[in-house]
């Protein structure tokens, strides 16, 4: 088996705002946890409690991508989202094989910005100036291709 399968690498992916393919550098906080709540039977001997499932919580996504000139997408959604506080996004997140086929979606459901950063500036830098969007959400769900 060890001859046959290869770790995936995780650089080349593509992310879709809303039906939109967007080119990232950076995607993060694609995870999920249980919270649990502790209980314990009254006639219950050991005196210890136990661990039960209970809510879920999904953690906040990020997404950084270069600046080019006249590309204002996270600054047009962020600002829609202050007027219209009702607007969420589908974003569908891949994981790409060589040949650019899916091999891990995620679909991140009702999404919509909560924080976004513009570059820091500096006169004696010489790197790329990266835009950055925080989107909180309702839930991801993982697809194998």
């Amino acid at each position: 088996m060890a001859d046959t399968q290869w770790p995936i690498p995780k650089f080349h992916f593509s992310v879709e705002i809303g039906g939109t393919s967007v080119g990232f550098q950076e995607v993060s906080g694609l995870s999920m946890e249980t919270q649990f709540i502790e209980y314990r039977a009254g006639n219950d001997s050991t005196f210890l409690t136990q661990k039960i499932p209970g809510l879920k919580k999904n953690g906040n996504i990020t997404l950084k991508k270069g600046m080019f000139h006249g590309d204002e997408l996270f600054w047009h959604w962020w600002n829609d989202v202050q007027v219209n506080k009702e607007r969420r996004e589908t974003v569908i997140i891949n994981l790409l094989d060589e040949e650019g086929n899916p091999l891990f979606t995620w679909t991140v459901n009702n999404a919509f910005p909560i924080k976004f950063s513009a570059p820091d500036l500096k006169s004696d830098a010489n790197e790329v100036a990266i835009e950055t969007l925080e989107l909180a959400h309702e839930g991801i769900v993982q697809t194998l291709a």
